[in-house]
């Protein structure tokens, strides 16, 4: 079944599944023992990710069609799955230790109304983890057709800030040798990323190809946040 811009297991090569799933694994630290909500879930193999150190995870997403997948692949007692508007949530003030949110915001009518929502829900002391593609200036009109804006670090930030008094800023990107550093550097052309033949030069380097990737071979850290094709924000109240 294809859900675009989706993540689905199994039909999704294990590179890509594992920068999606490192997010999960970043945001452990925040969700461990806490009742945890997880905006834009997709088909739920996050929020089961996130089951296995939570509480209690509430999965949640527009898609009635992913919610159906996500209920029907994955289940633990602690584990629920729900279709919502994460602009307009059914929660109380209050309701979580954490929320997740995932590769969403970018998507929505309103961001600044989910992240005020996700403020709302939060318990004293919770976390906002939250992640969007980071561009070099904010854009309303990205080339990725399922997007309706784009931020640059600066102004994901000042979003954020708006209903969070503590930022943390993070960049999300794949481990590379130096020789694949050096590669990039020494690219001043671009031809690497023109030439299928070239590209490939990256793998005898010892960075394996994205395809191939696993969760060892991310790393999120606050030094590449300027750099970083993925933001990923910690937010607290």
């Amino acid at each position: 079944m294809c859900y675009p811009e989706r993540i689905v297991p199994g039909e999704t090569s294990p590179g890509i599944l594992a920068l999606h799933l490192a997010r999960y694994v970043f945001a452990e630290r925040w969700c461990r023992d806490g009742a945890v909500l997880d905006l834009g879930c997709g088909t739920g193999y996050g929020t089961f990710r996130i089951s296995r150190v939570a509480e209690s995870a509430v999965g949640g997403d527009v898609s009635a069609e992913a919610i159906v997948y996500a209920q029907s692949h994955y289940g633990a007692p602690n584990l629920e799955f729900r279709t919502l508007d994460a602009t307009r949530l059914p929660f109380d003030d209050g309701s979580f230790d954490a929320v997740c949110c995932f590769e969403t915001i970018e998507h929505v009518d309103d961001p600044g109304a989910l992240v005020r929502e996700a403020a709302r829900v939060l318990r004293p002391g919770g976390a906002f983890v939250v992640s969007t593609p980071r561009a070099n200036e904010t854009t309303h009109a990205p080339a990725n057709p399922y997007h309706h804006v784009e931020f640059s670090r600066a102004d994901f930030a000042a979003l954020l800030a708006a209903s969070f008094g503590s930022v943390e800023m993070y960049g999300e990107r794949r481990r590379q040798t130096r020789a694949h550093r050096l590669l990039q550097r020494l690219d001043v052309l671009g031809l690497r990323r023109r030439s299928s033949l070239i590209r490939r030069a990256s793998v005898l380097t010892g960075t394996p190809a994205m395809e191939n990737a696993e969760l060892g071979d991310v790393v999120i850290s606050r030094e590449d946040a300027d750099s970083a094709r993925v933001l990923v924000a910690v937010c607290r109240r």
